[in-house]
């Protein structure tokens, strides 16, 4: 008996075949119900909805055929970005250059634009500078290339004293840093072989219950806004929690236990973390020393997997909304180096690096880049950090002019990298 041997291209172009002559069928079929249509308008004049072959043929190609929805990206970027200096990335994945001219004097910009259907291999996520601790920076470069990132930007703002993250921060479903003053934050989903994405203010909805009791968190690794907060510092704040507020005190978490209790700095176990607040909210769960920390969001955002925050908003539902005051942002205002990130209508990410602060470019007021942004498709934008700290990356190099050579040292980034096995 002869033993058939097939390998994967022999599969591929079989499926191919497949799915070809079903289109066909789909396309023949379309045009015999227009041309069923059309005769029976002849016949009665009906008022039904026009069936457009195209754009169902269309459709059904871009979702079925990678190499059409390639083609199809390819053309779209070149009427999107007029006149751009446009390379390729990897498949999905586009970079352009571009001056653009406000008040007749020139802006560069640097945009990065991704299909993420096509780029179904690659993950978008927030990076910090290392993985171990908040409190550490590190240049673009450093933190793409050991995350294996082929784009990069720069992301939230940070204490620059320390690198901690100021603002929502979290990876892999872990959250490493609580809201700032309920700021704008981008949600990135898990939803199937590719990423979706959300945008919203967020809010902290975290608490935690022990001896019959249960305590609001206000935060989680962020500084101390009043003294009547409670605070939780988990593993990656550093070895210590700060020091309890007047009148207050630090509670010791380990294994879901208390194990101690002190106004003094504590020591942050790796299996658990240090609870800071007044001490009438945390005395009574000395009673049967047991503590259970919940953390969520409000917007209850569920499957969300990586959220990164910014602010204020540039882009909501599709029309330019600017909130610097809402998110106490004003000391941002004027005409600066600006970063951005948002999301096209069919889920093509975005992100933005605009040079200024010279004469060759003079940087864009966040009502220009809100413009910005609306322009090439966002329907939802935020602004990130944005001055000294605007800085892109792309396939091994810092593609925009920093106003310090290569970027000055970051706390953390959004990158698109190779999907973890």
């Amino acid at each position: 008996m002869d033993t058939l041997f097939f390998n994967v291209k022999d599969y591929r172009k079989i499926i191919e075949t497949a799915l070809n002559v079903s289109i066909i069928g789909v396309l023949i079929l379309c045009q015999g119900l227009n041309q069923l249509q059309a005769d029976n308008v002849k016949v009665a004049q009906m008022n039904a909805p026009d069936f457009d072959t195209g754009q169902v043929t269309q459709k059904i190609l871009n979702e079925i055929s990678p190499q059409i929805r390639q083609k199809n990206f390819d053309t779209m970027i070149k009427q999107k970005y007029l006149n751009a200096e446009i390379t390729d990335v990897t498949d999905g994945v586009k970079h352009m250059r571009l001056v653009k001219y406000y008040a007749g004097r020139p802006v560069r910009i640097n945009v990065v634009e991704a299909d993420m259907k096509i780029a179904k291999d690659l993950e978008l996520t927030p990076a910090l500078s290392t993985n171990d601790t908040l409190k550490s920076r590190r240049s673009i470069s450093t933190i793409a290339k050991n995350n294996n990132a082929i784009a990069a930007l720069n992301g939230t703002y940070f204490k620059p004293q320390t690198g901690v993250p100021l603002g929502t921060l979290m990876i892999n479903k872990k959250m490493y840093t609580g809201p700032v003053y309920d700021r704008v934050a981008f949600g990135i989903f898990e939803n199937g072989s590719h990423q979706k994405f959300d945008i919203a203010r967020v809010q902290l909805n975290a608490y935690i219950k022990g001896s019959g009791k249960t305590i609001k968190v206000d935060n989680i690794n962020q500084p101390r806004m009043l003294s009547t907060y409670v605070l939780v510092y988990t593993p990656e704040w550093g070895k210590f929690s700060p020091y309890a507020p007047k009148y207050g005190m630090g509670l010791q978490v380990t294994d879901g236990k208390i194990t101690q209790a002190s106004a003094n700095p504590l020591s942050i176990p790796e299996n658990g973390y240090v609870i800071s607040g007044p001490k009438s909210i945390l005395q009574p769960l000395l009673e049967k020393k047991d503590a259970e920390l919940t953390v969520n969001t409000n917007p209850e955002w569920k499957n969300v997997k990586h959220i990164i925050s910014g602010g204020p908003y540039l882009v909501k539902d599709g029309e330019i909304f600017v909130d610097m005051t809402a998110q106490k942002l004003g000391a941002i205002g004027g005409r600066n180096p600006r970063s951005a990130i948002g999301y096209t209508a069919d889920n093509n990410f975005i992100m933005v690096a605009v040079d200024g602060r010279e004469g060759s470019s003079i940087g864009m007021t966040l009502m220009e880049l809100a413009n910005f942004m609306k322009s090439i498709g966002c329907v939802n934008a935020i602004n990130l950090d944005g001055g000294g700290s605007t800085v892109m990356y792309v396939n091994g190099q810092v593609v925009n002019r920093p106003q310090m050579k290569g970027g000055i040292p970051l706390s953390n980034a959004i990158i698109l990298a190779s999907k973890e096995d």
